[in-house]
């Protein structure tokens, strides 16, 4: 009898943050292959005699293939990514792999770190007056810096921190003010959390210093972080 897989998000960080039916799948599962950023206090929610597999260093169609293999064994499966499964997770390319093999699944969403770790730091994507829009861009593809200094609102890059230097010269070079906010947030929605805030123009340099896993945010809802990060400050 062929196992069910379970493609669920393990939100941005902090293992308090994944949903109430992850964890439920999470604890009645007979595998559980996990990404190197998902906290092990979610990897030890898996029952004692489940099976658990480092994401790390399989490619991603060996993956795709160790699902389905775990799957046909008769073992229902996590597979617990980090954030949403959807969002830069490659899910669903598992998803599509699982369709193929005839793999019966469910997805299950995440919290995602495109919101949560921006307000983990005093800073909401949206914002009346401020920003109505949101454009998010993976930091390790391709990417199109005209079109990102043109559009209006708010950018986050997700693993940007390797091409900050690279992302803030190109939007400064297609129109974006050296003035305009930024901010990066290593460690997001962790205890070991950092947040640097600097204009457009010195972020790279001010961000010098942290390391990935980092989040970077670039918009005038920027500006609110000293104040809003503040009163979360004060109310822990």
């Amino acid at each position: 009898m062929t196992g069910r897989v379970w493609l669920v998000g393990a939100g941005p960080g902090d293992p308090g943050l994944i949903t109430v039916r992850g964890l439920e799948v999470l604890r009645e599962c007979g595998a559980v292959v996990y990404d190197r950023l998902v906290a092990s206090e979610l990897v030890a929610e898996a029952p004692v005699g489940a099976l658990r597999v480092g994401r790390e260093p399989l490619e991603q169609e060996e993956i795709n293939r160790l699902l389905v293999r775990l799957a046909r064994r008769g073992l229902d499966v996590v597979r617990l990514k980090g954030g949403d499964p959807f969002l830069f997770g490659r899910g669903s390319e598992e998803a599509l792999a699982l369709v193929e093999a005839g793999v019966p699944f469910e997805v299950v969403p995440g919290v995602s770190s495109l919101a949560a770790v921006p307000a983990a730091a005093g800073i909401p994507v949206t914002h009346r007056g401020l920003s109505s829009q949101v454009t998010i861009v993976n930091g390790h593809g391709p990417l199109d810096f005209k079109a990102l200094a043109a559009t209006p609102g708010t950018l986050v890059a997700f693993m940007g921190l390797g091409r900050l230097t690279e992302l803030a010269e190109g939007l400064i070079e297609h129109g974006r003010p050296v003035s305009t906010p930024a901010a990066v947030i290593a460690s997001g929605t962790l205890p070991e959390q950092r947040v640097v805030v600097a204009p457009l123009d010195q972020i790279a340099d001010a961000a010098g210093e942290l390391d990935p896993p980092a989040l970077v945010v670039v918009g005038d809802v920027v500006s609110l972080a000293e104040t809003l990060r503040g009163v979360l400050a004060v109310a822990a």
